[in-house]
């Protein structure tokens, strides 16, 4: 199966998904059937062209740093203490919606990015803190990526980063089963090594074209 029929498989199932009103289980299976790029994909800003102003059409996101502490109990800054770009998303352990869509879509992103040799980051920063502690990050985050970092911290730190980038999170209501249930924002933030903010994601986009778009920045950076 070339690229094109693919994305298209992918697609078609996501959209009958949306159409039966199923829940986010079958939007996690409409995600499954992973993407590659050719193998010949190397990060190359002539192929992947980048737009390094703001994205046109997105809320202006100013980014900026933050201090947290990582699912190790290690202090972390938006800065990457091994040097490398970033995929950041807000979400929590616990989530049973948005975050079944985003987060394999990141992860297998990262995986892509890898084959490229173009390694990121993924970073999850929590919405969830009274539940996201360092100790429950601990166990969760290496089931959505082996690489995942982990982020929680006190309230009033982890506003500093929702602030950063226009996050913004309800509580909805307390599940039965699953406790507090919050809605919260939806993209991926591609950040660079020092932690600026480059270009940010929606879930629905493919893990193929972020990892694109993606190597373009990174490729761009090293020129």
């Amino acid at each position: 199966m070339n690229l094109l029929a693919a994305l298209t498989t992918k697609n078609a199932a996501i959209g009958l998904a949306l159409v039966m009103g199923l829940g986010a289980g079958a939007f996690a299976a409409a995600f499954s059937a992973r993407t590659e790029l050719p193998a010949s994909a190397r990060p190359d800003p002539k192929r992947f062209s980048v737009d390094a102003s703001n994205t046109p059409g997105f809320p202006q996101i100013k980014g900026g740093d933050f201090d947290l502490i990582d699912h190790h109990g290690n202090p972390r800054t938006s800065k990457s203490p091994d040097g490398k770009f970033q995929l950041l998303f807000f979400g929590y352990s616990n989530c049973k919606a948005i975050c079944s869509m985003a987060l394999p879509t990141l992860a297998e992103a990262v995986d892509l990015l890898e084959g490229m040799n173009a390694a990121v980051t993924p970073v999850l920063i929590t919405v969830d803190p009274k539940r996201d502690t360092v100790e429950e990050l601990n166990k969760s985050v290496g089931d959505i990526h082996p690489k995942m970092v982990g982020l929680t911290g006190p309230q009033d730190r982890l506003d500093v980063a929702y602030k950063a980038f226009n996050l913004e999170k309800k509580f909805l209501f307390e599940h039965v089963d699953e406790g507090a249930v919050y809605s919260h924002g939806s993209f991926i933030y591609l950040l660079g090594p020092d932690g600026a903010f480059k270009t940010l994601f929606a879930p629905v986009i493919s893990p193929v074209r972020i990892a694109e778009i993606s190597a373009g920045y990174i490729a761009e950076s090293t020129n």
